[in-house]
């Protein structure tokens, strides 16, 4: 490497004395830009040196097998990277024209050896890298787009993104409203196993699948199971169509049948009694979705009085069937019920791939892979999408992908509603972000969920709000609507959403399309 400074001076020698001042003026300036390149460089360099070195132990952590497996590679070398701030480089990379690295998720040593190439040419000085071929610079996009079509099926000619719809009850009965959905754009259909039952998720299936054969397209089908799910039960009103305020108490009861009692007018059982039994006081519990905030004033032998701290303006109807969220509260439960054990037959023989809920640690994946191939049931090709709710799970995200690597083809799915309640409102859209980061990193395929459209999926009409929410999903591999009176409209409108938005961008990077608006 030849010194800065001796560089400069060679360099300075050939700008002869006599010539005008400006031609000084500008080798002099010329001299300091590249100064500052040969910093640029070194700083690149090192940089790329601390991302090798951190990321083997993360690599170790995620167990032997990981070094053999591309993708859990490049999302070592991610989290290494993320490890350190790196705007003050990136200010200074583009300010030369060269990538900032702010799209480097699957592809985070090829861009740094990209970028050293450009900038040793720069300087007039040999790459201490050689520079990464088309296939290699690309080829987390490609096992990316690999890992898509294997869980999700192709998709169609005119967009990236797959839309997955929710099957209403009906769809059991009326194979016509599944063929108008798939008509209409539905990609993948979803089977909420928290309802109907194995003979009803049959038919479902069924009909997803003929539908997609008559219009010659493959339809896969998602079966989510229940999970542990804490839902409200039965409600005792002190008034016919009371709605719960700020202020307002509730009880909450481990036993069958609520009762009121003093100035509570509120009375709740709920589907998992013990929960009620290691509540303590203050914590939080957040009923549907967040619609009503509580926090816990009292406890005693077999219930808990919460008080609503936040609320709808109008207030909050309080019906069965409602989930309810404890972020503070330390349940230990396994995220595989009795109830999930006896639908997975139901599963393998029906489904392409099983959403698993309240899924939290590595374990827990194999927790379910062991179901799954209990009493003969192992279906080696289904495959398994982690639902993304709880804090446990945002933590452990690196470390459930990389358990799953190499098993079973998988995909996380950020189920917005639970995980809004759970790590609180003000933080989801961050953290939808950096699980997109993570996911493309390993080359993981996300879904996109939770209230996408639902304005227009329930009254057939949309919010402004709703439509710019749906196609920010575009940057997901997939977008889930749930059902509702006007879905068929939801999937057209997303169908079209969809399929402009990838005219302009492809998971954080812009594309110049033409504009034809000016």
């Amino acid at each position: 490497m030849i010194p800065v400074m001796e560089w400069s001076r060679k360099s300075f020698y050939l700008v002869e004395g006599r010539e005008r001042e400006e031609t000084v003026m500008v080798a002099f300036e010329h001299f300091a830009d590249m100064d500052d390149v040969w910093g640029l460089t070194e700083r690149v360099e090192s940089l790329r040196d601390l991302v090798a070195n951190e990321a083997r132990p993360i690599l170790q952590g995620f167990g032997p097998e990981a070094a053999s497996l591309p993708g859990i590679v490049n999302l070592a070398h991610y989290l290494a990277l993320r490890h350190h701030d790196v705007r003050p480089l990136q200010r200074a990379l583009m300010r030369h024209g060269l990538s900032s690295l702010g799209r480097l998720e699957s592809r985070v040593l090829p861009t740094l050896d990209a970028v050293l190439v450009a900038l040793a040419a720069r300087a007039g000085r040999q790459s201490p890298v050689p520079l990464p071929s088309s296939d290699e610079f690309f080829a987390g996009e490609a096992r990316l787009e690999q890992a898509t079509d294997l869980m999700f099926g192709p998709p169609p000619a005119h967009r990236r993104s797959r839309i997955m719809v929710t099957l209403a009850s009906e769809a059991a009965e009326d194979p016509a409203f599944v063929a108008d959905l798939v008509r209409r754009g539905m990609d993948i259909a979803r089977i909420n196993c928290a309802h109907d039952g194995p003979e009803a998720w049959r038919a479902m299936a069924k009909h997803a699948r003929a539908a997609g054969d008559a219009a010659g397209r493959r339809i896969t089908v998602l079966m989510d199971i229940a999970g542990p799910k804490i839902r409200t039960e039965q409600v005792l009103l002190a008034e016919r169509k009371l709605k719960a305020n700020v202020g307002d108490r509730i009880r909450l009861v481990a036993s069958d049948e609520p009762s009121l009692f003093d100035d509570v007018r509120f009375s709740v059982s709920v589907s998992l009694p013990e929960m009620v039994t290691r509540l303590k006081v203050g914590d939080r519990v957040l009923y549907d979705d967040g619609k009503l905030q509580t926090v816990v004033t009292e406890v005693a032998d077999g219930m808990a009085v919460i008080r609503v701290e936040r609320a709808k303006a109008n207030g909050a109807r309080l019906k069965p069937e409602k989930g309810l969220n404890l972020p503070d509260t330390a349940l230990g439960l396994s995220p595989l019920t009795a109830k999930d054990e006896g639908d997975i037959s139901t599963v393998v023989e029906c489904a392409d791939m099983v959403g698993y809920s309240f899924v939290s640690r590595p374990e827990d994946l194999d927790l379910l892979d062991r179901e799954l191939g209990a009493g003969g049931n192992g279906n080696p090709g289904l495959g398994v999408v982690a639902k993304i709710e709880r804090p446990e799970a945002v933590r452990n995200l690196p470390a459930l992908i990389a358990r799953a690597a190499g098993k079973r083809e998988f995909a996380v799915m950020i189920a917005r509603g639970d995980l809004a309640a759970e790590i609180g409102f003000e933080r989801l859209a961050e953290m939808q972000e950096e699980i997109l980061w993570i996911c493309e990193a390993a080359g993981v395929p996300v879904i996109w969920a939770t209230q996408v459209l639902e304005n227009l999926v329930r009254t057939g009409v949309p919010s402004r709000g709703e439509m710019t929410d749906a196609a920010m999903g575009a940057r997901a591999e997939c977008v889930m609507l749930n059902k509702g009176p006007a879905v068929g409209e939801g999937v057209s409108t997303l169908d079209t959403l969809l399929a402009r938005m990838d005219e302009h961008m492809f998971k954080k990077t812009p594309e110049l399309r033409a504009l034809k608006s000016w």
